[in-house]
């Protein structure tokens, strides 16, 4: 059973309540605080899931339905379209952690947190983590972490019972209208290397400082937050084609 992170984190005890009322003693089988994803084991059999969906292919003004149990209310279902993609809110507190979330303005409130978004076609494209307010009550503004993420994340953790996290080694920055004028750069897309890391996979890919990140594996990246994302869904080792704009050229 997939959850977040912050629910199970620091906890001696975890049970379950299935929607059938049944419940269980759970086991945390391994977590990850970078991505707030947690998995956790309970002992049966013949259990509903979902099946994973693709977040990349989630697009914005898309219709997607949130399930939890806020406020301890069981099994609430609620609605909403999907409002931006790879938003990162600082919530998760930087360093190495990944927050490239998918937000949408369906309704979901403390007790949320581990619960499914999923899209009218019932695949899972995300596990709902947060929710931006003053309030601490929603709203407006939800965020899932997009299923893509999870799938590497819990794919490693049954494997290695750890996260294989890949690092590509570049310090980079976003590129908005003021930074486009003081470097000459035509078309404000992608995303711009201060510098690579000595050593490190980029440096010996020959990426250097100036260079502008366009695709990884063929999928545009046009925000810090969505090449994180996409290099997260790597393992160190893995070949992947960085395109890269340099001098004005592809």
């Amino acid at each position: 059973i997939i959850t977040n992170n912050h629910v199970v984190d620091g906890v001696d005890k975890i049970k379950v309540t299935l929607n059938d009322k049944r419940v269980y003693d759970a086991k945390l089988v391994g977590n990850d605080p970078s991505t707030d994803l947690a998995l956790i084991k309970i002992d049966a059999t013949d259990l509903p899931f979902l099946n994973y969906g693709n977040s990349d292919s989630v697009k914005i003004g898309e219709w997607v339905l949130a399930v939890g149990n806020p406020y301890n209310l069981t099994s609430t279902v609620t609605a909403g379209i999907v409002s931006a993609k790879a938003r990162n809110i600082n919530i998760l507190g930087g360093g190495s952690s990944i927050e490239s979330f998918i937000q949408t303005d369906a309704a979901v409130n403390p007790g949320n947190s581990g619960g499914a978004l999923v899209n009218i076609a019932g695949e899972l494209i995300g596990i709902n983590a947060a929710i931006a307010s003053n309030t601490g009550s929603y709203t407006g503004y939800s965020f899932a972490i997009p299923v893509n993420i999870v799938k590497k994340v819990i794919g490693d953790i049954i494997e290695f019972g750890e996260v294989q996290r890949a690092y590509l080694g570049v310090s980079i920055r976003e590129i908005d209208g003021e930074m486009a004028k003081e470097k000459g750069i035509k078309e404000i897309k992608g995303v711009y290397v201060e510098g690579a890391t000595s050593n490190s996979a980029a440096e010996e890919a020959g990426i250097r400082a100036g260079d502008i990140i366009l695709k990884i594996n063929g999928t545009e990246v046009n925000s810090p937050s969505m090449l994180q994302e996409k290099i997260s869904e790597y393992r160190p080792g893995s070949n992947i084609a960085v395109t890269i704009l340099r001098n004005n050229q592809e």
